[in-house]
């Protein structure tokens, strides 16, 4: 079927040009980071971990979110996401490919990557980070593509494909939880050692990863044939609610327990991050944050407004870019910051991070492209 993602007009040739511009140009600093090293980034020996991990964080839970979708439909038999089931599991691949570059650009020497498997740890959470993530890519790509042939073919998949589906379904669950325990597994950052951090991860993903899908949906249906279907992008869209009431919910048991306990370790990263013991530009963002998080749960909840095809997208970029500065900017400084001596180091990304993040994500972005632009012949030429 990759012989169909050869054929396309003349913007989807124009936007792969633009991806492989983004990632030419992200890869030329990338080989200057691998000669020079992490020292072109904003890390340092209080901040060892940047904006390569922020990002592979948050696209983990984009890659998980794919369960609320498949949970509903293999389970319940929910066919109103049929359009949808197989974007989800696309998106889960293409966030997946992007996390495991955000690795790869994060240890610096790629060939270290070699050393989990040439000398594996089962006690080391990296260790079954990499089991769980690389399992996770293997599954949605047997899962979508098998699928997607037998409904070429206008066969029904094979009896074996609906036990890695299950599988797959407590795999998306598992793939977070384990990034949420390298975080917590941490004593000297206050702000990550809290039981509810994996449920904090949880929360985002679900609520994220399917705004993120539903835009990208909405995006085809203007740009393409493609329809997912009103009781769907409906049903999307409560899943997405309720996920982020959850989600900002959570958030404020974190407020609660750092202030009502006057806990100097809990306190003092929210009072960084929000701005009110040492100014910065994390605490601007992480107020827009709030505004916005606000401000989406304000045009989601209330059926008009969500129901709204005009309402609905601005709802979902403003969810998005809240939950993205939370998760994938003020979760990782702030467990940093101020560090376990009460002192503040100053981190932010660099150009360098910028540009070879942009390269990862542009990578992403190509290979998503390219499995839409398969699944989307397929569909067409079956309906």
């Amino acid at each position: 079927m990759l012989e169909t993602a050869l054929k396309g007009s003349s913007r989807y040739w124009g936007w792969l040009v633009v991806l492989l511009g983004v990632i030419g140009v992200g890869a030329g600093m990338y080989l200057v980071q691998w000669n020079q090293g992490l020292t072109i980034t904003g890390l340092s020996r209080d901040v060892s971990w940047g904006f390569y991990i922020a990002q592979f964080t948050y696209m983990v839970g984009v890659a998980a979110a794919a369960v609320m979708l498949v949970l509903p439909y293999y389970f319940h038999h929910y066919k109103a996401f049929k359009n949808m089931i197989i974007l989800a599991e696309f998106q889960a691949i293409a966030a997946v490919t992007v996390c495991l570059g955000f690795i790869v650009v994060d240890l610096g020497q790629p060939q270290r990557l070699m050393n989990v498997l040439l000398h594996p740890t089962p006690n080391s959470i990296l260790f079954w980070d990499m089991v769980v993530l690389n399992g996770y890519l293997f599954l949605n790509l047997v899962i979508g593509w098998v699928t997607l042939q037998s409904e070429r073919k206008h066969v029904h998949p094979p009896k074996w494909v609906k036990p890695l589906v299950y599988t797959s379904i407590v795999w998306a669950v598992s793939i977070h939880t384990v990034t949420a325990f390298l975080y917590q597994g941490l004593p000297g950052r206050h702000y990550w050692l809290t039981a509810i951090l994996a449920a904090r991860f949880l929360s985002s993903a679900f609520c994220s990863g399917p705004a993120i899908l539903l835009l990208v949906a909405l995006l085809l249906e203007k740009l393409t044939d493609f329809r997912a279907g009103e009781e769907a992008k409906r049903s999307m869209a409560k899943i997405i609610t309720y996920a982020m009431c959850v989600n900002v919910f959570f958030f404020l048991l974190e407020v609660f327990t750092g202030f009502y306990s006057n806990i100097p370790g809990h306190e003092h990263t929210i009072k960084f991050l929000f701005g009110f013991e040492h100014g910065n530009y994390v605490a601007v963002c992480m107020w827009i944050a709030a505004v916005l998080a606000i401000g989406s749960l304000a045009l989601l909840i209330p059926p008009a407004w969500r129901d709204n095809a005009k309402v609905l997208p601005v709802a979902l970029i403003a969810l998005v870019v809240a939950t993205w500065i939370d998760k994938g900017l003020g979760l990782l400084i702030g467990g940093f910051t101020p560090t376990p001596f009460e002192t503040v180091t100053e981190y932010a990304p660099t150009v360098p991070e910028l540009l070879i993040s942009l390269a990862v994500y542009g990578t992403g972005a190509l290979v998503l492209t390219i499995l839409y632009k398969v699944a989307l012949t397929v569909k067409k030429e079956v309906s």
